[in-house]
């Protein structure tokens, strides 16, 4: 071949063929709505429109690719450790399980519905007291939740174990075998090693203002409501009052803190303001508040709270748990525009000791994670404790801020799965009629049993270096929860309607 005719540019410019004959075995007949070739931005509902072309586009196509290994890389993972893979019903029984239920009405039994499972919860625990000690799936997962760049709306797929006769404390050992094994296998950032922080979840949300902290992140939240117990600034009367330091802070101009106040006061972070000083070099407090701050009250800062010269000081005043929330949103949106983000490195940590129960909008008792779980101190804390106060051993592990798997230790004792359920509002008959298999299955000899369930989409969007999940989804749905390509859902005829004795009301 000609030196001349080379082009290095192009995949297959060192490649000549002489053809004798050409015969197109699939023909392009339309203009193509977008090139192939070609990874400038396209929108991307048409992107989901024309995902068959979507996915001919490189980086797209390797998402996929590394999904198939991924996946393989967790059975093999976990064929290695000694777990069965059991696959478990989709068509199953509604139960309140966290979100809205898929349901699938019946042909056969008129007026009755299926549910498609939100988890494998029930399956699973079944499968301990049938005597398969060590179950795992790449299980199909179908909550109706509103989509979120992180959530696939719909269907989700995780990696879901259980194990008889184990203690937390072995659902993290087979975590921190499992997942940094995969994560280092498929990159070359740094991969925290077990055994992960562990962090309960009290704590969390002192420090962090959020259950699924950033440890990238080197910012922390503290409590300074007693240094302005006698504060003359009104905005802080009353009020929790949650402070951020950020060395090096006060080399920020008035513009940066003036946009960190516009973002507070956003209605998706609902501050009513933020409040804000330096420590300038000198030693001397200036800008925003810092004539609301007085000489004892700027001494217990330094002192008790680490406030050092170059430094700026953030503040949030409000409810307790409305400051918590927002100290969490100005803690993220200041490590991400200070750019004080750890590079290129996973971080990893467990969250544990979550409440058991929380209060509703209602202002009833409520669980406040999983409804399946142990309670810390058993049936004894549910008698006599403050249900708000009681834990549970549930846990969640998160990476680089965002919650990657969530799991316990098991309810396997029916009395005090009864009594559990009562406290919530639930009668024992409702426990039966709700979840009958599991009440009935729980009378002949249970196992203790606890395991996790690691979300596989949102794994493999980490490992990607992607910040949408849809980029690792072969056929994801778009916003609006609609599958452009395939057209769904969609309206269906009269006759399939009766053949599940269905009448639509819709006005």
């Amino acid at each position: 071949m000609e030196r001349s005719s080379k082009n290095t540019k192009i995949p297959t410019g060192e490649i000549e063929v002489v053809a004798n004959e050409i015969e197109v075995l699939g023909k392009c007949k339309n203009v193509l709505p977008f090139e192939i070739n070609n990874e400038q931005d396209v929108r991307e509902d048409l992107r989901l429109e024309y995902r068959f072309l979507d996915l001919r586009r490189e980086e797209l196509h390797n998402n996929i690719l590394l999904r198939s290994q991924i996946l393989k890389t967790l059975r093999d993972k976990m064929d290695e450790l000694g777990f069965t893979e059991i696959q478990t019903p989709i068509l199953a029984n509604s139960s309140p399980e966290g979100a809205r239920d898929y349901l699938v009405p019946s042909r056969l039994n008129p007026g009755e519905f299926y549910a498609l499972p939100q988890a494998p919860q029930q399956f699973k625990q079944l499968l301990m007291v049938a005597g398969f000690n060590k179950y795992y799936q790449i299980a199909p997962c179908f909550r109706d939740e509103d989509p979120r760049s992180d959530r696939a709306p719909g269907e989700f797929y995780q990696l879901d174990f259980e194990m008889s006769f184990s203690t937390q404390e072995d659902v993290f050992k087979v975590i921190e075998e499992v997942v940094p094994y995969t994560f280092k296998k498929f990159t070359n950032w740094k991969v925290d090693e077990g055994p992960f922080e562990k962090i309960p979840y009290k704590e969390a949300m002192e420090k962090y203002g959020i259950d699924k902290p950033d440890l990238r992140n080197p910012l922390i939240i503290q409590d300074v409501t007693k240094v302005f117990e006698n504060s003359d600034f009104k905005a802080f009367e009353g009020k929790t009052i949650k402070a951020i330091i950020v060395p090096n802070g006060a080399e920020q101009g008035r513009k940066f803190f003036d946009k960190m106040g516009e973002f507070a006061t956003t209605d998706e972070v609902g501050a009513k303001g933020l409040a804000w000083a330096k420590l300038e070099n000198s030693g001397e407090l200036t800008g925003g508040i810092s004539k609301f701050i007085n000489e004892q009250a700027k001494e217990k800062l330094e002192k008790e709270y680490g406030l050092t010269n170059n430094s700026a000081i953030f503040f949030i005043a409000d409810e307790f748990e409305k400051a918590q929330k927002i100290a969490g949103l100005v803690r993220i949106e200041l490590g991400k525009r200070l750019d004080l983000i750890e590079k290129n490195a996973y971080r990893f940590c467990f969250i544990v000791d979550f409440p058991m129960y929380e209060l509703s909008d209602e202002g009833t008792i409520d669980f406040s994670h999983n409804p399946f779980s142990m309670p810390q101190g058993g049936l004894q804390a549910l008698e006599n404790q403050n249900p708000l106060e009681i834990l549970a051993y549930q846990y969640d592990l998160v990476c680089n801020g965002y919650e990657m798997a969530s799991g316990a230790v098991r309810n396997h004792n029916p009395e005090i799965m009864v009594k559990a359920f009562e406290i919530a509002g639930y009668t024992e008959e409702d426990v039966k009629n709700s979840f009958g298999a599991l009440y009935n299955a729980f009378q002949y000899g249970t196992p203790p049993h606890a395991g996790a369930a690691p979300g596989v989409d949102r794994m493999i969007m980490l490992i990607a270096d992607s910040q949408n999940i849809r980029e690792v989804i072969a056929f994801p749905k778009n916003k609006k929860a609609r599958d452009l390509l395939m057209h769904a859902p969609s309206v269906v005829s009269k006759q399939q309607l009766d053949d599940v004795h269905i009448k639509l009301d819709i006005k």
